[in-house]
Parts: C-alpha cells; sequence; structure tokens
C-alpha cells in the first residue's frame, strides 16, 4: 500500500510539474521600428520615395510660384486702373481672376492626387519590407518556443519588466549586421 501511494504521489508531481512547464510560456519582445529600418530595402524605399516627394513638391511650388505671378499682375493692373482705361483693365481683371480660380483648383487637384500617389508608393515600397520583418519575427519565435512576442517601438505596452529581446536573433534571420 504504501508503494502504491509513493507512486500515485509521483505520479501526480510529475503531471503536475508538467502541466505547471506548460503553463510558464515563454515571452519575448522586438523593436518593429528598428528591425525595418535596419533592414537593407528600407534605405532603398525611403530614397525611392523621398524622390516622387521632391518631385511633387516641386511640382507644387511651380504651380504656386505661377499662381502668385498672375497675382502680382492682377494687383499692378489694379493700381494703374484709372477713368480712361476702367473699362479694358475690368475686363482683363475678371479674365485674371478667372484664370487664377482655374489655377487655384487646378493646384488643390493636383495636390490631392499627389498625395493619392505618394500614399500607393508608400503602400507599394514599405509593405513588403514590413511583411518580410514580422515572417523573420514569426520564425524565430517559433523556432525558439515563444508563445508572445510584443512591440516595444509603440506606446501600446506602456510597461515591460523582462522578457527576452529577440530583436538581435530577428536582424541575423533577416540578415542584417547587428551594429
Amino acid at each position: 500500500m504504501k508503494n502504491l501511494l509513493k507512486s500515485a504521489i509521483i505520479i501526480a508531481v510529475a503531471v503536475f510539474s508538467t502541466q505547471l512547464a506548460q503553463a510558464q510560456q515563454k515571452i519575448g519582445h522586438i523593436n518593429f521600428g528598428e528591425l525595418i529600418s535596419s533592414t537593407p530595402e528600407f534605405k532603398n524605399a525611403q530614397e525611392q520615395y523621398k524622390v516622387l516627394q521632391d518631385a511633387k513638391t516641386k511640382e507644387l511650388q511651380d504651380m504656386g510660384a505661377a499662381f502668385q505671378k498672375k497675382q502680382t499682375e492682377a494687383n499692378d493692373k489694379l493700381l494703374n486702373r484709372s477713368e480712361a482705361n476702367k473699362a479694358t483693365v475690368d475686363a482683363e481683371l475678371q479674365a485674371m481672376g478667372e484664370e487664377l480660380r482655374t489655377i487655384d483648383t487646378r493646384i488643390q487637384e493636383v495636390q490631392r492626387l499627389a498625395q493619392e500617389e505618394l500614399g500607393k508608393k508608400e503602400q507599394e515600397l514599405f509593405d513588403p519590407i514590413q511583411k518580410k520583418v514580422l515572417d523573420a519575427i514569426n520564425a524565430v519565435a517559433k523556432e525558439k518556443g515563444y508563445a508572445y512576442v510584443f512591440d516595444i517601438s509603440g506606446s501600446q505596452i506602456p510597461y515591460f519588466q523582462g522578457g527576452d529581446d529577440l530583436t538581435p536573433d530577428v536582424k541575423t534571420k533577416l540578415g542584417v549586421v547587428a551594429k
């Protein structure tokens, strides 16, 4: 009977320790922003995005300069208006006013289209990088047996203490040389 009781206790302890070990899941953390910016593709994507952004900015600045020039011309005409040329100048000012409204509408449209184009380009350039990094995070977490991996680069986790930093492992998985 004593042997049966000892065996039952040993079995119970073994089952309890197995369940306790399973309940203690590994938790790790990464810095997603650092991982993204450390990839070689990120710098290239950033440069491509900046080239497009600069081109759109220049286009809008040129249109703004044309608008300013036309507005200055209209103001000069208004200042040089007299009773003798009032009818002619008023007709010219009306035409210039219509032209200014057309230019302004065109600027707003170009600005809207530029924002759309920049948004699409951003997705096109950065979404594959994010996917690559997420795939590497998932692979490292699975390889190392982590149940949870938190991103500490955002403000969603106001406090964390401990846990393993998997950022260097993910960088290695991505082929990024640690700095």
